[in-house]
């Protein structure tokens, strides 16, 4: 699947959500759009052509990305939670999603959506 796999990256850190950009590219994935906030993520997966995601649990102003995460599960979207650490809380609904701890690797995010792809 890689080479065509869409990935939307959702990350309010301009310097991380680059950072995953290039490793997607690296890794022979296409990145299906990048957003910030909640809101641009959700246009996002409402326009369609993704395949899975990578989000950051928490987004500046106090967001989550629990919207985003409803709205890719509605859809059958599988997605990676990535968080900074402990302190970052996964709702209930999530704690079975595949979780990638900042600071992440190139290889760890190749696992992680490798993961995915098997278990599709």
């Amino acid at each position: 699947m890689p080479g065509s796999q869409k990935i939307l990256i959702v990350e309010d850190e301009p310097l991380i959500a680059m950072m995953l950009e290039d490793f997607l590219d690296a890794l022979d994935r296409l990145v299906a759009g990048t957003a910030d906030s909640v809101a641009s993520a959700l246009e996002l997966v409402e326009a369609g052509g993704i395949d899975a995601a990578i989000m950051d649990v928490n987004l500046r102003g106090g967001e989550t990305s629990w919207p985003i995460a409803d709205a890719l599960a509605a859809r059958g979207i599988p997605f990676v939670l990535a968080t900074g650490g402990a302190g970052d809380m996964i709702a209930e609904a999530y704690r079975d999603r595949p979780v990638l701890s900042k600071p992440f690797t190139m290889d760890s995010v190749e696992k992680v959506l490798d993961s995915l792809v098997a278990a599709d």
